[in-house]
């Protein structure tokens, strides 16, 4: 019963409902990502490297064995540098365009933060603070002064 009571005050105060959105967008923006690195970057470089495919680069340890009819008796033995060298690419790109994304959402973000800029509506939570900041400031310029 500990256990139910514990849960439950775990999914009512909303820490589960975030982070299930959290994990939904995630795989969403997993999608996007995929998509630009896949489709929209992997191309224009492929073209630079003259259409060389990393995926199938090895180097082979030892070759199959084949029997007569061309049927293999025993597995290639290879280290896959190439899939290694492509894995390392992706997460590249996607860690410079996971930058560049919450990059340009943090100058969104300190925009609308900034209660001067009249150009973006600040949140209200943001317009309080101020209020309260230049209060307080107010307050003790009024207390230095006596």
């Amino acid at each position: 019963m500990k256990l139910f009571k514990e849960f439950k005050e775990f999914a009512v105060k909303g820490n589960m409902m975030d982070m299930a959105i959290g994990i939904i967008i995630g795989a969403a923006f997993n999608k996007v990502i995929d998509v630009l690195v896949k489709q929209v970057m992997l191309p224009p470089l492929s073209l630079m490297t003259d259409g060389v495919n990393f995926q199938n680069k090895r180097i082979i340890l030892k070759d199959a064995v084949l029997n007569t009819d061309g049927n293999i008796l025993t597995n290639e033995v290879a280290i896959g540098y190439g899939a290694l060298a492509e894995a390392f690419l992706d997460f590249f790109i996607i860690g410079l365009t996971v930058f560049i994304v919450v990059k340009f959402m943090n100058q969104l973000k300190k925009k609308a933060q900034d209660t001067t800029d009249e150009t973006v509506v600040t949140p209200k939570d943001i317009e309080l603070l101020d209020k309260l900041t230049k209060l307080m400031e107010e307050q003790n310029t009024l207390l230095k002064s006596k």
